[in-house]
């Protein structure tokens, strides 16, 4: 029996590959972790007529202008393919380079678009959702926000929000079948049913209905499905007479490779209590020099990526789907929540100067010398606010710092150590 617990939720995406264009699907290459709760959902552009002079004090009408789609992704137990993927997507420059058996991922923020359509590459996502209900696959899926969270006495945490097009397809399809209106036994046009046995071919039909009368539906009950292609339902007869009426089958046909899920890349899962944080330093393009370590007095530290996208549908684009992809104006944001315990962060808005910051996390080596890990170089930011107030007790202050771009290293640079050959290529 189909089942609707979320447990058996599964999200993949094209994580290696850019889509070669906007609204080309590409095949799925990983498959990620994410809350259970997690989904990005179609978005249809539904608009009804009531402001339209219909004859009726009610809108009697409903106008389909297709679809784009949304939704977020939490990462609540971080790993650096995480990380890689969002940034990746989400800034759009990925160098990648050998680092022992696996690989560095240095990332920075595009230059100019990927095309005419796109300012930011995109990828192709597929969810199950339930267990054998709905899988669909969504093509031109953009990163518009990256919000990574390092707390005290937690896990690392990072999630994204997406922006789509709306083109998809999915594995449920629905089936117009001419037949006798007291059959007890409906042929498909051509394809098989999902299934490799009785039960789960069953499951795979989600309804029938039949139009005995012009404009009436009927249920219609159904008991078996053959393992033929095409294949043959036993339904119940729902009373008619030999005359030939609709019938509409709402069901999954055998699944191409296109609905197949790759495997899942283990990684080491990265603590807050292997984070390091260095702020008033410089980075000369291959390290971060001068600086205080700050450790002890951190509560939190909140890094935002904020793409400020839009998806649209542009004259000529066609189909019931956004074509175009833009970014309204990058803007990152670093939030620091620490112990009010000196002066430094106060001093730092009297003399409202600039400065750098660096947030290093490691995990578990992979190979001699080399970790799983992340790293988040800001060279230029400055402290907007920091206001000093009590949580539990204790004075604490919390810094709020706008990542600006420096003339020579960019705004932000994340390098990303993993055994995961590439992303966002």
């Amino acid at each position: 029996m189909r089942s609707s617990s979320a447990t058996h939720n599964l999200t993949a995406i094209s994580a290696t590959n850019s889509e070669s264009a906007i609204n080309v699907l590409n095949s799925v290459d990983l498959s990620i972790l994410s809350e259970a709760s997690d989904i990005i959902n179609l978005s249809p552009r539904r608009e009804d007529n009531r402001d339209e002079a219909n004859g009726k004090e009610e809108p009697d009408e409903v106008y389909d202008n297709g679809y784009t789609a949304e939704g977020t992704l939490n990462h609540t137990h971080a790993q650096p393919q995480h990380f890689a993927y969002l940034f990746g997507f989400g800034l759009g420059n990925v160098a990648t380079a050998a680092a022992g058996a696996g690989y560095e991922h240095t990332i920075t923020p595009i230059a100019r678009g990927v095309d005419q359509a796109r300012d930011l590459p995109s990828f192709t996502l597929l969810s199950k959702l339930g267990d054998t209900i709905l899988k669909r696959r969504l093509a031109s899926v953009f990163v518009d926000q990256v919000t990574a969270t390092f707390a005290a006495d937690q896990w690392v945490k990072i999630s994204g929000n997406f922006k789509g097009t709306g083109k998809h397809t999915q594995n449920v399809i629905e089936e117009e079948v001419d037949a006798a209106g007291n059959t007890t036994t409906l042929t498909l046009a051509a394809n098989g049913v999902e299934g490799s046995t009785a039960a789960e071919r069953l499951d795979s039909v989600h309804r029938i209905k039949v139009e005995l009368a012009a404009g009436v539906w009927t249920e219609v009950d159904f008991t078996a499905v053959s393992s033929a292609t095409p294949a043959e339902i036993t339904i119940t007869d729902p009373g008619g007479d030999i005359t030939v009426v609709t019938y509409k089958v709402l069901y999954v046909p055998t699944e191409g490779a296109e609905f197949t899920f790759p495997a899942r890349v283990k990684e080491s899962n990265l603590r807050v209590a292997e984070m390091s944080f260095n702020f008033g330093g410089t980075w000369n393009g291959t390290a971060f020099e001068g600086g205080r370590p700050m450790g002890a007095e951190l509560r939190q530290i909140t890094c935002e990526l904020s793409n400020n996208s839009t998806v649209s549908f542009v004259p000529g684009g066609g189909g019931s789907y956004g074509s175009m992809h833009e970014r309204g104006g990058r803007l990152q944001k670093l939030k620091v929540d620490r112990r009010f315990r000196d002066y430094i962060f106060q001093q730092h808005i009297n003399a409202n100067d600039t400065f750098g910051v660096y947030i290093k996390c490691v995990g578990e080596e992979f190979d001699t010398g080399h970790n799983y890990q992340v790293e988040i170089i800001y060279p230029k930011v400055g402290l907007l606010t920091s206001p000093i107030s009590v949580s539990d007790k204790k004075l604490t202050e919390a810094g709020d710092f706008i990542v600006m771009e420096d003339a020579t290293y960019g705004s932000v640079i994340v390098k990303v150590k993993n055994m995961w050959a590439g992303y966002a290529q």
